[in-house]
């Protein structure tokens, strides 16, 4: 893999040691466009064949154009002040999100002092002024956020203080007013660690881990959750939740291998957007044993249908302190039902949720927790990847892969560079357990990717574009661009290209070469 295009923010030849180390914090690509995010810049380039050449003498491919958004000298030397490494004092880009068709919106750390900014798409000419970034962007590179826009609104989840204490899920922007999660309340949020958010009918979904409050007789147990709130959510009445979300519920994710004694993997790593796949929208996760546990991974399904289902099920309990959690009798559930949305078709009279009825948000503000976890797709992980020293923690998928577009192919992506590749398919008795391991490729390209001698071969982020048939795989110090369809390793063998099930690939009669197959051609 040695031989992949590798952008590392400079051009070819010139002195590693003037450089500073780039760290990428996330990268998506936008109208032909590959964004990387990282420290005080955010790299543009075309994804057209040439991206990344690196030919000696030619400069085409390399960052076409960037956007420079450095912290003042004050928010640095008041960071430093504040008694952080001056490494930390940087303005680590952590949100990039297109909010309009000719508006890019971004947010930076800016040295511990969260700032906001909008540029023109096509320009990077930044438009108006600056504006804060509390609660829509991390103080802190090192902590994970998430943020989407949806319907002209900013739904992001992060933490709001300097000590990281505080944190929220929040919508601002846009006409709806302002709305958060309860304020230091761990029944709502316990030291979250945020990894997703997908829009998906009148909710917004945020897929996250954290401290199980449920489970607290046992010491710290971390669980996966996904959490729901209305799009159209206008808070509660002054008098109950006021500014803050009368829709919010949690539940638990169950990734998990059966037998008399659940083996679960609690870990939650990354989850794809929501894929739609044999008839149902699904969305797959990675999930891993815990970073002090021997080394474990899974890939886990689940259907959109089955999160909205537990929602409208029971409600979990504590009744005192020292209590363990128990179900919510049904007859103890106030009407309107807590986390439906007004205006719904079971709450016609409720034209908006600060209309419900004070028993309704009470019950909302002190029960958040669901008792049912979802379910994954036929109860168990669709893949499990036990006795090996990585875990996975990226995911990419492609669902419309080969030349008519039937097949779906699966990059996994682990902490040590390595990436593997399946052939998703559904067998007879049931959906996606009766997948083909397609390849493992070792990504990581020590001599352009360490820095000052160090490898940091964890996986930033995975990035598939189908229009340049590239999956463009991040580290913090790098991107590589590497083929969907590896189809030159087998050579001038007609019998291995089509033995290798690739849907990337194909024979070609005329050159007797195994081929990477164009998007259309048949």
């Amino acid at each position: 893999t040695r031989q992949y295009p590798v952008f590392v923010g400079h051009k070819p030849g010139r002195n590693t040691t003037q450089r500073h180390r780039l760290d990428i914090q996330l990268v998506t690509v936008m109208n032909r466009t590959l964004y990387i995010a990282a420290r005080s810049v955010v790299l543009c380039i075309t994804t057209s064949p040439l991206l990344l050449t690196e030919q000696e003498g030619e400069e085409e491919g390399y960052s076409e154009y960037k956007l420079t958004w450095k912290s003042r000298q004050a928010d640095v030397d008041t960071c430093r002040m504040k008694g952080k490494h001056k490494d930390e004092c940087h303005n680590f880009i952590k949100v990039l999100l297109k909010r309009n068709e000719d508006t890019l919106f971004i947010c930076g750390t800016n040295a511990f002092n969260p700032s906001c900014r909008n540029y023109k798409m096509d320009t990077l000419e930044f438009l108006g002024d600056e504006f804060s970034g509390m609660a829509r962007c991390p103080y802190d590179a090192k902590h994970a956020n998430v943020a989407l826009f949806a319907e002209g609104k900013l739904y992001s989840a992060t933490v709001t203080d300097f000590l990281a204490i505080d944190a929220v899920i929040y919508r601002s922007l846009g006409e709806s007013p302002t709305l958060r999660t309860v304020k230091h309340d761990s029944k709502w949020l316990k030291e979250p660690y945020f990894v997703q958010a997908v829009d998906y009918g009148n909710y917004i979904y945020f897929f996250f881990r954290e401290i199980a409050v449920e489970y607290n007789s046992m010491g710290k147990v971390v669980f996966p959750r996904v959490a729901q709130v209305c799009k159209n959510d206008m808070g509660g009445s002054q008098r109950v939740l006021e500014k803050q979300w009368t829709s919010f519920l949690k539940a638990r994710l169950n990734c998990s291998v059966p037998g008399d004694s659940h083996f679960y993997f609690n870990i939650l790593q990354a989850v794809t957007d929501v894929i739609h796949f044999n008839g149902r929208d699904v969305v797959l996760a990675t999930f891993s044993t815990p970073y002090n546990s021997i080394p474990g991974s899974a890939v886990c399904a689940y259907d959109m249908l089955d999160i909205a289902s537990v929602f409208t099920g029971r409600f979990k309990e504590q009744k005192s302190p020292d209590s363990t959690w128990t179900p919510v009798p049904d007859e103890r559930v106030p009407k309107p039902r807590p986390g439906c949305c007004a205006g719904s078709t079971s709450l016609e009279k409720y034209a908006t949720s600060s209309e419900f009825p004070d028993d309704t948000l009470n019950f909302i503000k002190t029960h958040p927790l669901m008792d049912e976890a979802v379910p994954s797709i036929v109860n168990r992980p669709w893949f499990l990847r036990t006795m090996v020293r990585y875990r996975l923690t990226k995911i990419a998928v492609d669902s419309a892969a080969g030349p008519y577009q039937n097949y779906t192919v699966v990059f996994l992506g682990s902490e040590k560079g390595i990436i593997l590749k399946f052939l998703a398919r559904t067998g007879n008795s049931g959906f996606l357990n009766d997948s083909l391991f397609l390849e493992e490729m070792n990504i990581y390209n020590p001599e352009k990717c360490s820095y000052d001698g160090m490898e940091d071969k964890r996986i930033v982020a995975m990035q598939l574009d189908k229009p340049s048939s590239a999956l463009y795989v991040t580290f913090s110090t790098c991107v590589i661009k590497v083929p969907l369809g590896r189809c030159e390793r087998h050579g001038k063998c007609k019998k291995a290209c089509i033995a290798s099930r690739d849907p990337y690939c194909g024979w070609v009669k005329e050159s007797g070469a195994c081929t990477q197959l164009v998007l259309g051609a048949k």
